[in-house]
């Protein structure tokens, strides 16, 4: 490939890098972090925590890393197995994608115990990208890890949209739907989002753990 084909190819590259997408929407000046028109006084939180999942999550984190430096505090990010080498500050785990493992449901449980802890001076980042609904896999009370990995296979068989599975596993989860968001109240959250979902529904991206969830258990069904 070369010529006008090759520049096509690399600008589609540059422009959905996740390292490059965070660089360009998170910044830090004067003590202040800032994303698009959200701006949060660093000098005021007790704590701040990186959390979240996908295939990109290590480069997502890498770029935070960057930014923040040592202001970074606790935290956890999943992703899959193989690529970057672990971060420096922000802790990385593996796990299975597309079908829910053990190592997931072990990670989602580690990063709902410290959303739970965290207190109203604290500002948790969650990072999300594509595979996330996969790697963050705490199953809702009553259900099983082998229930998930049941569910979540029969629909992909079936060859359910992105949306339907979502849909479903947002009705089986102790993360998704806006759960992780609830966790982490009282402190403040930011989300953000590397979409790889038609349409962008923020709801539907990793099914979305910290937007609220217009989908229902009768949709599910």
């Amino acid at each position: 490939m070369n010529g006008p084909e090759r520049r096509i190819y690399d600008a589609a590259l540059a422009a959905a890098d996740p390292y490059q997408a965070v660089r360009r929407s998170l910044t830090l000046a004067d003590g202040r972090l800032r994303a698009g028109e959200r701006t949060y006084a660093l000098d005021k939180l007790d704590e701040l925590l990186v959390v979240g999942g996908g295939k990109a999550a290590a480069a997502m984190g890498r770029a935070v890393e960057e930014i923040l430096g040592e202001r970074v505090g606790a935290g956890l990010l999943v992703t899959v197995p193989g690529g970057p080498s672990p971060l420096r500050r922000i802790p990385l785990a593996r796990a299975s994608h597309p079908l829910p493992d053990e190592a997931g449901e072990a990670a989602a449980r580690k990063i709902l115990a410290l959303l739970e802890a965290a207190g109203p001076r604290a500002l948790v980042l969650c990072l999300l990208s594509g595979g996330a609904s996969a790697l963050l896999a705490a199953p809702a009370p009553g259900l099983s890890l082998e229930d998930k990995q049941a569910a979540t296979a029969l629909l992909l068989g079936a060859g359910a949209a992105i949306d339907e599975l979502n849909a479903v596993r947002k009705h089986l989860s102790a993360v998704k739907g806006g759960r992780l968001a609830r966790a982490a109240h009282p402190a403040a959250l930011l989300t953000l989002i590397l979409s790889d979902v038609i349409g962008d529904r923020l709801d539907a991206i990793a099914s979305g753990p910290t937007v609220p969830d217009p989908t229902t258990f009768a949709d599910a069904a």
